[in-house]
């Protein structure tokens, strides 16, 4: 499998408020560091949130094949394991992409974390929502033909997310150097620094954070809204949402120069036009919400009733919508069921390319 990478700073967004998590009580129980680096902070309180994912999953894919085979399908090139530091193993990197059809729609977004190779052969491990991990698995099996390549889940492994407690924190947090028996991975988020790390393992994440306490899962959603990143099917219909309107391209997950891939054609096209008349913006609600939250798909209204898009998914009060970019400047509203009327206020996440803003 992979060993563990170093935990070193995050470097957080600029966007958005700063992060401020509901904590649980943390277990005393931590791997032993290296010499001058101890796992408990004698000042106290909690540098690390780490937010379980039991909504995403894993899927191995190893075997000669594995590389040629996925870079057919993917719309991003391959991360590759990291370089050995001297007695260690080499380190796993994750990278992002997207599924797609032949059409040119989303399928399935995923992270892509590449492992040491095993008995010689490459191997991949692709993180998705666990709703779909059947069908990408059938998916994957679709194309496969006559290539040696081996797709399983991987349910051994859980999925954390792991983010700064708040932005002070990340830059003095105690780094992690323990080997992990190479039954876990710890890397960055390959979308954007704000979305912290990314950890898979089989312990409990509490056991290998240094000064890591449980978050709320509710909150990290609500982070990952405001800063507009997108995940799963929710926010990602399949067959429905396209890869740069649903910004692919800023969360680094596409490649323009790679070898062709399925879907490619309307993809590249679109990028070479360098029209993108819509995109997938966080958006704040306020006023009067429906007990059930606002139904994906509604209607989001400029104040003249013209449609300025539609709203996708969210969390309370935050959520996404895609919108006409040339319309987010002004009043937007949904109207609910209750003939009621919902603010939108749309921002744009200072991670962004200045050109979008």
């Amino acid at each position: 499998m992979a060993a563990a990478a170093l935990l070193r700073g995050a470097v957080p967004g600029r966007g958005g408020p700063a992060w401020c998590w509901r904590l649980r009580a943390a277990p005393e129980r931590r791997l032993a560091q290296s010499a001058g680096c101890q796992g408990d902070d004698p000042g106290g309180g909690a540098a690390w949130a780490c937010f379980p994912l039991a909504e995403r999953a894993l899927l191995r894919v190893r075997g000669p094949d594995s590389a040629p085979f996925l870079l057919g399908l993917l719309t991003n090139e391959l991360p590759l394991p990291g370089p050995a530091a001297g007695a260690a193993p080499p380190l796993a990197r994750a990278g992002y992409a997207h599924v797609l059809s032949a059409q040119g729609r989303t399928l399935y977004d995923v992270l892509l974390y590449g492992l040491p190779e095993l008995d010689e052969a490459p191997a991949f491990l692709l993180e998705c929502d666990s709703a779909v991990l059947g069908a990408l698995q059938g998916h994957l099996a679709l194309y496969k033909i006559r290539r040696k390549v081996k797709v399983e889940p991987c349910p051994e492994l859980r999925v954390w997310a792991v983010l700064p407690s708040s932005p002070e924190d990340a830059g003095g947090a105690v780094p992690l150097w323990e080997q992990a028996n190479g039954a876990t991975i710890l890397t960055r988020d390959p979308r954007t620094a704000c979305m912290g790390w990314r950890l898979l393992t089989q312990e409990e994440a509490l056991a290998l954070v240094p000064r890591g306490q449980l978050g709320d899962l509710r909150d990290y959603h609500r982070h990952r809204y405001r800063q507009g990143v997108p995940e799963g099917i929710r926010d990602l219909p399949p067959g429905v949402a396209l890869p740069l309107e649903s910004n692919l391209a800023f969360m680094n997950g596409v490649s323009f120069t790679k070898g062709c891939y399925i879907g490619q054609e309307l993809t590249a096209r679109t990028h070479h036009m360098g029209v993108i008349r819509k995109r997938l913006f966080p958006v704040q609600l306020s006023g009067p919400l429906p007990a059930s939250g606002i139904t994906p798909g509604t209607t989001v209204l400029m104040e003249s009733g013209q449609v300025a898009g539609k709203y996708r998914a969210g969390q309370g009060d935050v959520g996404l919508a895609l919108l006409r970019s040339e319309k987010i400047r002004g009043p937007l509203h949904i109207r609910t069921s209750e003939s009621g009327q919902v603010t939108v206020t749309v921002s744009v996440p200072d991670w962004w390319p200045m050109a979008t803003k």
